[in-house]
């Protein structure tokens, strides 16, 4: 109640404020216009015109909102409510002025045209004058507050509409502890220009002049601030970053604001903010009205992808969330991670292995979930090369369990996270994977040929290599060139699809959005268009160059050879398997080719039974006889 007292108050002050002004502006427009004698001939009048006047003016402030606004923020839409209001105002006096022209009235005109475009100019200096005075007040306040907490010297980089951005939210004070000193933009349009007071010194070519500038004028920049627009492969952000880093400069950058979910804030530059190809444009307002008061249930919720995924489908507006985890340690990191989030959604954690079917399906039939999201999995090529029946129980028996209970829980969709290396596989968990797509593109078209009502959909999305997920290239990258060096490349020739961890979390999403449309759409595998695949040894030198190091000078890259289950290059779709257009940018779909139920159920049976026997070579044979292109080599 207190606070609702205090916005009243606040809001009555402006209001009085606005119709002293208003009085003031028509007094004053009377005696510009007018002579002594002039003024004394209308005073009387004037009583009785300018409190009625003034009432009126209220009413008008009321109707366009002038009360709402806050000073500290006057902006251009403010000012053109005032230009509103103001005309308004000066046509009632215009007709005012017509109405005691009659001779039962004043029998003259009263105002006369002048010192109504008089008022009209008073009014509108009145009202904004003292609310960009009170702007420019707080401005040069919180400049001055940002000086004494030690604000730290930055150039800005972007064109002029995201660093203007940036430059807001530093007055407001969203953005902390950053003084902008200059600008550095790509566009010619913006050179030699000031944005909001701060000059555009040049284009990004001109930073170390820009830099040695500023210093002998007394100004040491401290740190580079990159906008969107300066993180898009065309700007080359690596070379900046290179020359920022033997700079001695701190480097931040600010996020997307299209995006939900994403705060207003600096963050370090990451590899994935340079991905070498434009980031793929997604429909959040899709996404959002799909999974707002949905019931999510993600499976592997403590890895870097259903890390991710929690992440998104709470920001999107879920109702309940379950996240199921077997590590206590990436659980627990998980809900205390979610916690923070500022969103009303139930979460709940529990732990479980996709392997107990017993208690996947209890966890499914108590939560009773829309949508679930198997992100489960093991995936490390070498290791499953090698553990091959850990990567069986989880990768195929797992999704089975899980795919099995998201029916029998009567959710909406299962979306099983699959790869690329399950398309014509040559390792254990492209096979596994791809047997995982097979079962569940046969268990979704026999729901679909009885014609169950209400009948779950499973579907898979293909990913390529995530950067910066749990034991990508990336971090392995990052450990190596801290380290000294070498950087350690498998293949000079060695290519791979990427995506970073949003692309490919909201890709999961979007594919579910699609599957569950109004009409059952003939497809069930989804992906990525990740553009062209990039070169292992391509991406290794980047991250050099993002050090601030030279590839073969200050770091070695040394070549150590494909590893087993490896290949050059990755596929997205099988030969056999046509390619569809869903009419979603970024995304393409391909139309499933499996055996039936009862077959595919005979080849998990025979698995399984391989399996207790604890031969590579049978299962091996095993996985090839479910997936014919499957080229696994035995020990």
């Amino acid at each position: 109640m207190a606070i609702r007292v205090s916005v009243n108050r606040r809001r009555v002050q402006i209001l009085l404020h606005d119709l002293i002004a208003t009085a003031a502006a028509v007094v004053a427009g009377f005696f510009i216009r007018f002579e002594e004698a002039g003024l004394a001939q209308r005073a009387e009048l004037l009583v009785y015109v300018l409190p009625a006047f003034v009432a009126w003016a209220g009413l008008v402030y009321w109707f366009f909102d002038l009360y709402r606004s806050k000073w500290r923020f006057a902006s251009l839409p403010d000012l053109f409510n005032i230009f509103r209001a103001a005309t308004v105002l000066a046509l009632t006096l215009l007709v005012l002025d017509y109405l005691l022209v009659s001779p039962n009235f004043y029998g003259t005109f009263f105002f006369g045209k002048i010192t109504i475009l008089l008022y009209w100019f008073l009014q509108m200096a009145f009202l904004g004058g003292p609310r960009v005075a009170y702007r420019y007040f707080r401005y040069t306040r919180d400049r001055q507050h940002a000086r004494s907490m030690h604000a730290l010297p930055a150039l800005v980089l972007g064109r002029a509409a995201d660093a203007e951005i940036l430059l807001r939210a530093m007055e407001s004070g969203a953005v902390q502890k950053i003084a902008p000193v200059g600008v550095l933009s790509p566009s010619p349009a913006d050179r030699g220009q000031a944005i909001r007071g701060i000059s555009v010194f040049g284009n990004f070519d001109d930073l170390e002049r820009t830099v040695v500038d500023l210093e002998a004028r007394g100004t040491r920049v401290m740190r580079l601030v990159f906008t969107p627009s300066a993180l898009v492969p065309e700007a080359k952000p690596e070379t900046i970053l290179m020359r920022a880093r033997r700079l001695g400069l701190t480097t931040s950058r600010l996020p997307a604001l299209d995006a939900p979910g994403e705060a207003l804030r600096l963050a370090p530059v990451a590899v994935e903010d340079l991905l070498l190809r434009p980031t793929v444009k997604i429909d959040y307002a899709r996404l959002e009205s799909f999974v707002k008061g949905q019931s999510i249930l993600v499976t592997g919720g403590g890895g870097s992808i259903g890390a991710e995924i929690c992440d998104r489908v709470i920001a999107y507006g879920a109702a309940r969330l379950l996240v199921i985890e077997n590590s206590e340690p990436a659980l627990n990191a998980v809900l205390e991670a979610l916690a923070t989030k500022r969103s009303d959604a139930s979460v709940a954690g529990k732990l479980a292995d996709v392997r107990d079917a017993a208690r996947i399906n209890r966890l499914m039939n108590e939560f009773k979930p829309d949508i679930v999201f198997h992100a489960a999995a093991l995936k490390h090529v070498p290791i499953l090369e090698r553990d091959w029946g850990e990567g069986v129980k989880t990768n195929v028996f797992g999704s089975i369990n899980v795919a099995e209970a998201a029916v029998a829980a009567g959710a909406k969709a299962m979306v099983m996270i699959s790869t690329d290396k399950a398309i014509e596989p040559v390792s254990v968990l492209g096979a596994t994977k791809r047997f995982a797509e097979m079962y569940c593109q046969a268990l979704d078209a026999d729901l679909a040929r009885r014609a169950v009502s209400g009948a779950t959909r499973l579907i898979a999305v293909r990913f390529g290599n995530v950067l910066a997920s749990n034991g990508s290239v990336v971090p392995k990258f990052k450990a190596q060139i801290e380290a000294g060096g070498p950087v350690t490349v498998t293949h000079p020739d060695m290519v791979r699809f990427f995506m970073t961890i949003r692309e490919a979390c909201d890709l999961v999403v979007t594919a579910a959005s699609h599957a569950l449309g109004p009409a059952r759409p003939d497809v069930s595998v989804y992906v990525l268009n990740m553009g062209q695949p990039v070169k292992i040894l391509d991406l290794a030198e980047r991250m050099v160059r993002l050090s601030g190091l030279e590839p073969g000078e200050d770091v070695q890259i040394v070549f150590t050879g494909v590893r087993p289950g490896e290949r050059l290059n990755e596929i997205l779709f099988a030969r056999e398997e046509p390619s569809v257009e869903i009419g979603i940018a970024g995304i393409v779909a391909a139309k499933p080719v499996f055996p039936g139920t009862d077959v595919m159920r005979a080849y998990a049976a025979s698995l399984e039974r391989t399996l207790a026997r604890d031969d590579r070579d049978l299962i091996l044979r095993a996985l090839r006889e479910a997936v014919p292109d499957f080229q696994g080599v035995a020990a």
